[in-house]
């Protein structure tokens, strides 16, 4: 799916934010720069956070409250570690759980889960937005924003 704006992104992920119910997991993979952070943005609204939403890349997890706690992962800084910072605390505590850069922590990661990829299309933008979904919720989640 082409997203052509910045507010495609952020609607998009609230849109899925409806869909979403508590422990879900959410991985969003892409380059630097790509909207990463601006679909969370998205998906923070779509989830009744009122707070401001920045890039948790220096503390690693922010926590926003909303309809349903949102728990904000950057594990960019984790590349190369096998450092376990206490992850199901987080994936099974009731809230949605989007990891930023979640390749880094591809051995923690639960089984049922929604990966998300952004990619530059041709025009530099518009992102290119992949869902894969893992597990039967996913794939309903998917199949209703189709």
């Amino acid at each position: 799916m082409l997203l052509r704006t910045e507010k495609d992104t952020q609607d998009f992920a609230y849109r899925l934010a409806k869909e979403l119910q508590p422990n879900d997991v959410l991985t969003l993979e892409g380059q630097l720069g790509v909207g990463k952070t601006t679909f969370t943005k998205g998906l923070a609204k779509g989830l009744g956070v009122k707070r401001n939403i920045s890039s948790p890349t220096f503390t690693i997890v922010k926590e926003y409250r909303g309809r349903l706690p949102l728990y904000h992962m950057d594990v960019y800084r984790l590349e190369n570690s096998m450092e376990d910072i206490g992850f199901d605390d987080y994936f099974f505590a009731d809230g949605i759980t989007v990891i930023e850069w979640a390749s880094f922590i591809e051995d923690f990661l639960p089984k049922e889960r929604l990966d998300i990829t952004l990619r530059y299309a041709d025009n530099d933008n518009q992102r290119e937005i992949t869902l894969t979904p893992f597990g039967e919720h996913f794939e309903q989640v998917v199949k209703a924003l189709s």
